[in-house]
């Protein structure tokens, strides 16, 4: 007895991530394979985000950054985004330096001020 998939696009629970999990190391190899997987869980599920867990990583340096980049680089380029999950705060400390804009699961997005908002300024404040 063989089941027969559904026609149409897969279904997809709007509250439940996609997750993928990193290993503790990210050679160059693993980091291919990872950009293939992001883009195929984008493309097959239809979600946005790729919820990457990062608190198997190792010690965080340039290599985990680079990684990153190439994994939001792919999320990019399937037409969604990346975040991550548990980094550790060298990790979350390096990607600020290097200046890499990575989401992180339970932060509020960062986003500009809404345009046309003025700050309402007492009589007598010098301009700033």
């Amino acid at each position: 007895m063989s089941c027969a998939a559904p026609a149409g696009p897969p279904s997809v629970d709007a509250t439940t991530p996609v997750v993928l999990v990193l290993p503790a190391f990210l050679g160059r190899d693993e980091v291919a394979a990872l950009g293939a997987d992001v883009r195929a869980l984008l493309e097959s599920t239809g979600a946005g985000v790729v919820v990457c867990d990062a608190s198997a990583l190792g010690p965080p340096g340039l290599a985990a950054v680079d990684a990153l980049a190439r994994l939001q680089l792919a999320a990019k380029r399937a037409g969604g985004c990346i975040r991550l999950r548990g980094p550790a705060p060298a990790l979350r400390a390096l990607l600020d330096v290097v200046g890499l804009p990575v989401e992180v699961e339970g932060e509020p997005e960062q986003r500009e001020p809404a345009l046309g908002v003025e700050e309402a300024v007492e009589p007598g404040e010098p301009a700033v």
